[in-house]
């Protein structure tokens, strides 16, 4: 299990035996380089951990502890793990401000916990089967357990293709689960318990924060996450968008020091979406040492499949094209970097958060002023996230309008894109499985607060931050999230919505921290993420070529699952301009590459 994840951890391994449990370990080592060795214990080894990820307050902790009488022996944040689990028990896991996948073995109880952090940054996978627990920071681990080869799970296949990603705790081979953030499992008298740790529920600010109060504070917790997340014994960088995000981080960390590697990713100057130009232009304003990535069509086909490989499961964003090449290209020079996910879904950064906080003013217009502006939104020949905002409005539940506004596509035609007999099993009853606890921890915000929760903890850990963690890792370079300090998160939960989208503005109390730091050429920039429209674009000139004849192919791997005849259908609407279905269509090629790995036995155990 170990040496099927050398690339996480390529400095260091270690083994830990006690009768039934077994812990490896490989170690990607960032703090203390000589002391850090896992599995970690105490003095009388009573506590063995194994620890995936990094404490950011560790030091406060630390020093508490040894108020307590707790002697260390190491300057590595796992030994707080140790410490505080003695101190505190499983309420450690609140005391920590960072990432993990951890396991506890309390040898005195005989009693396992393996937990993930509170918004999902790190993933931790499991399988139980036959008396049997395995489990892993990434499911190939996993998998290399199994006797059989692995089976994908058609249900959870069906949760791809409607979100684009496989919410926690499924994934989509048959068998293996992933903790959701915020959850741990207890192993323990020959019982396995899964519940969650992480139960904070936001309570808007009494009385309501004013612009001005909130942009301070918001700044300074801004200021301590990047003081905090800069802590490392290795070399440090930054990924650098052309957009606010990245570059108040990189302001921010020029408070504490100077002169920061910054890397970048684009595809050229005939691109109107690339962003090496506006990440260049930032980084000569703020003074740091960038490199730019360029990439290739021809070089998006070549390694698509390598990328669905190390993403193990199925996530069809195109960003995770860019997010490849740019870690590979940052890890030459560096072992850590800061990437700046997370203000859009803390602070309303998506269109989709438009239809959230303004939506009750449309839903409140009589049917006769709403109906004709549907029937000419419904005969546009594209458009498909009008329509899809239109689709979620008309639902008559805030839990329907959630679902709807995530989807490709509405849960019937999904449905309807796999053979009779193939899904046991509805898709929005598994999804409601997986956010309906979630929706009860927040009943006192309004409804973009209440998005903004299920986002922060299952569609930002579940695509965004999945990709990221494997991507990167892939390389063996650790990569942070400054903007998801627990802190800022919590603070950002409690915030009234006319903070979050203000006057139609999106990230209104984020773009005002911004606007102390950063020139005006840099707030005004308009939003592109890695370029991502430049490799949907080139995805629509490859359906001419393989990747259509990959569809057209029913001996494709996916046809196992899927009616052709339905997919053909997509097709034939997309390429004849009726509507724009190419998220869906990309969902589908990966799926296929996906599907192939497995059947290969690359993309899980490789």
């Amino acid at each position: 299990m170990a040496r099927a994840m050398r690339h996480r951890g390529p400095d260091d391994e270690g083994y830990y035996l006690d009768g039934p449990l077994g812990f490896g370990f490989r170690r990607l080592s960032i703090i203390d380089l000589e002391g850090g060795h896992q599995p970690m214990s105490d003095q009388d080894g009573t506590t063995w951990v194994v620890f995936n990820g990094e404490i950011y307050n560790f030091q406060e902790l630390r020093k508490e502890l040894e108020g307590f009488g707790h002697v260390f022996r190491t300057r590595c944040d796992t030994e707080v793990i140790v410490h505080g689990y003695k101190q505190w028990g499983d309420e450690v896991l609140n005391r920590l401000n960072g990432m993990f996948g951890l396991a506890v073995w309390d040898v005195r109880k005989r009693r396992l916990m393996v937990a993930r952090d509170a918004f999902g940054i790190k993933l931790v996978y499991y399988r139980a089967s036959a008396g049997s627990l395995w489990f892993g920071s990434e499911m190939r681990t996993v998998c290399a357990t199994m006797d059989e080869r692995p089976e994908a799970d058609p249900e959870a296949l069906s949760l791809f293709l409607q979100y684009r990603f496989t919410p926690s705790p499924y994934t989509a081979v048959r068998g293996v689960r992933k903790l959701a953030p915020g959850t741990k499992l207890v192993v323990q008298d020959g019982t396995v318990e899964v519940s969650r740790w992480y139960r904070f529920s936001p309570s808007p600010f009494a009385p309501p924060k004013n612009p001005e109060d909130a942009a301070e504070e918001l700044l300074a917790l801004y200021r301590q996450a990047v003081r905090r997340q800069l802590i490392s014994d290795v070399p440090l960088g930054l990924l650098l968008s052309g957009g606010i995000d990245s570059a108040l981080l990189l302001a921010l960390m020029d408070e504490n020091g100077a002169d920061w590697q910054t890397y970048s990713v684009g595809y050229g100057e005939s691109f109107a979406d690339d962003e090496l130009a506006d990440a260049a232009q930032t980084a000569q304003i703020l003074k740091s040492r960038h490199t730019g990535v360029r990439i290739s069509r021809a070089v998006f086909e070549e390694e698509l499949s390598n990328i669905v490989s190390s993403l193990e499961e199925p996530v069809a964003t195109s960003s995770v094209v860019p997010m490849y090449f740019v870690c590979q290209r940052a890890r030459r020079d560096v072992k850590v970097g800061l990437v700046g996910q997370g203000p859009d879904e803390l602070f309303g950064g998506y269109k989709r958060h438009l239809g959230a906080r303004y939506g009750a003013t449309w839903s409140s217009l009589p049917a006769w002023a709403r109906a004709p502006l549907e029937s000419a939104i419904g005969a546009l020949p594209r458009n498909e996230t009008l329509k899809r905002g239109l689709h979620a409005l008309s639902s008559g539940s805030e839990q329907g309008r959630v679902e709807r506004i995530l989807s490709l596509l509405p849960g019937d035609q999904i449905q309807g894109l796999f053979r009779d007999g193939v899904l046991k099993t509805d898709s929005g009853e598994k999804l409601r499985q997986c956010w309906g606890e979630l929706n009860e921890l927040a009943p006192q915000v309004d409804e973009l607060g209440r998005l903004q929760f299920v986002e922060v903890r299952s569609t930002l850990p579940d695509e965004l931050l999945m990709y990221a963690d494997k991507l990167s890792m892939a390389h063996s370079l650790e990569l942070r999230v400054p903007y998801l300090d627990k802190d800022i998160v919590e603070y950002a939960e409690r915030l009234g919505s006319n903070l979050k989208v203000r006057h139609g503005v999106r990230k209104w109390l984020h773009r005002q921290v911004c606007r102390r730091f950063l020139p005006a050429a840099i707030v005004r920039r308009p939003k592109r993420g890695f370029a991502m429209n430049v490799v949907d674009d080139w995805f629509r000139g490859s359906m001419a070529g393989s990747m259509n004849s990959t569809l057209a192919d029913e001996g494709s791997a996916m046809y196992e699952f899927l009616n052709p005849t339905a997919v053909k259908r997509l097709q034939a609407d997309h390429a004849a301009g009726r509507e724009d279905h190419h998220k869906i269509l990309f969902s589908l090629v990966v799926l296929e590459e996906w599907l192939r790995g497995l059947g290969s036995g690359v993309a899980a155990t490789a």
